[in-house]
């Protein structure tokens, strides 16, 4: 359960400057200043503030700029880097931090250090890019990072000796959950030497799996797309007899991709996520499933995530560069088990596959989520410039807030098998509540 203590935000010291004239323009303009004591309630039902008293209650501190900053602007030099897969939106957030720490704060350096961690290892020799609102001007409009990515582990005590060899004061991680326990071991080692930077997390993660957080960016593209994807698998079972469209969206640990996907599209007629455990075989399996819903349209289609129905299909037991156990390949599995057991029958059974994994991750943002990631950027930089340190910026309850980077990084989020999200999908889709025992 969450504690109030659970909840604070580490700093580097009390702010001795005053915000700059445009951050102290446009705050007057927009409303004013947000203040240290400004929190929204952690949880906002009624069954979690029973019996409490105010005290009591867990809150989390609102994002947004303040009136007294630690940073001296002029002898300030901030980084970005930027880690793990590609997702949607990476080039919004380089943007936002960029022009809200140039343009607003006028902070006189910003470094882009390239292809994620490697960068703060001088054995990979990766030299860093000096980012200027010229040189982000139109980046937001490409997918990708501009900045490069790579996963995998670097020695912390090598990466702190590279922010301070750099005389980089602020260093702003981009990237999922790996990437922002990566930041965690250097805001911990940071404060281990007492040196004065400052570590902010923007979570990026497509499989929206951050824990404690509404969103993470990216999300909403990477279903828009997969929704594309989706709608041509059903175009193409419902011009084959008996036609099959399977579909393998990205979800190793969640499943909210395959979820919205289908919501969005409203053509599957099955939707498997790794959050609810299914069986091929019996009454109340996929295989009998299918074969009902050919029978009475002549078509389905169906949507695994990448994590869905492991006990059937286990992974070699490797792990990647980022310490991800490899999955083993659900959609395949279905593709040939399913195949297989409509032969066995001599039942016509016209099947295709589609896994557009790397083109939904790798496409622009839509509108909606440049525009989130713009103000995740800019909540960052208002953190940051605070000295705040040793956390990450997301929304909760629609608000953008500060969350301590240990407390999102404690586990994955996970779709409620009995919540109201999936509850939807299986009014959409019709499908069983459980395939099989």
């Amino acid at each position: 359960m969450i504690q109030p203590s659970d909840l604070t935000i580490p700093t580097l010291g009390p702010c001795a400057y005053d915000a700059p004239g445009m951050a102290r323009d446009l705050a007057t303009e927009a409303g004013g200043w947000v203040s240290d004591d400004q929190k929204i309630l952690f949880e906002d039902t009624a069954a979690a503030l029973a019996g409490a008293t105010l005290a009591d209650l867990p809150m989390v501190e609102l994002a947004g700029p303040r009136r007294r900053i630690f940073f001296d602007p002029a002898n300030t030099t901030c980084a970005i880097v930027t880690c793990g897969g590609l997702c949607p939106g990476l080039n919004d957030v380089i943007r936002s931090i960029v022009m809200q720490t140039r343009e607003v704060y006028q902070v006189s350096r910003v470094l882009g250090l390239r292809y994620g961690y490697e960068s703060l290892n001088p054995a990979y020799g990766h030299e860093p890019l000096e980012l200027t609102p010229e040189s982000v001007a139109n980046i937001h409009h490409f997918g990708g990072t501009i900045l490069g990515s790579s996963r995998g582990n670097q020695d912390i005590s090598v990466m702190v000796d590279s922010l301070v060899r750099m005389e980089i004061d602020i260093l702003f991680v981009v990237g999922g959950d790996g990437s922002q326990q990566g930041a965690l071991a250097i805001h911990r080692e940071v404060e281990k030497r007492g040196l004065r930077i400052a570590v902010v997390g923007v979570p990026k993660t497509i499989d929206n799996d951050l824990l404690h957080i509404d969103r993470s960016f990216g999300y909403l593209t990477a279903f828009s797309a997969a929704c594309q994807a989706v709608n041509g698998a059903a175009v193409e079972a419902q011009g084959a007899r008996n036609g099959v469209g399977l579909v393998k969206l990205m979800g190793r640990d969640s499943g909210f991709i395959a979820c919205g996907a289908a919501l969005a599209s409203s053509t599957a007629d099955i939707v498997l996520i790794p959050e609810v455990p299914f069986q091929l075989e019996g009454e109340d399996g996929v295989y009998e499933e299918l074969k009902r819903r050919l029978s009475a349209k002549g078509h389905a289609t169906i949507i695994a995530a990448e994590g869905a129905g492991q006990d059937l299909c286990a992974g070699d037991g490797a792990t990647d560069r980022s310490g991800n156990r490899h999955k083993g390949d659900i959609g395949l599995y279905l593709k040939d088990e399913l195949g297989r057991r409509f032969k066995a029958e001599g039942i016509e059974f016209n099947l295709k596959y589609i896994d557009p994994s790397y083109i939904i991750r790798s496409v622009p943002a839509t509108a909606e989520d440049s525009v989130f990631c713009l103000h995740l950027g800019a909540a960052a930089v208002h953190a940051a410039m605070t000295g705040r340190t040793g956390m990450v910026v997301g929304t909760r309850h629609t608000r953008y807030v500060h969350l301590p980077t240990h407390l999102v990084t404690q586990g994955r989020r996970k779709v409620d098998p009995k919540g109201p999200l999936w509850r939807s999908v299986l009014e959409t889709t019709g499908q069983p509540a459980i395939f099989g025992d």
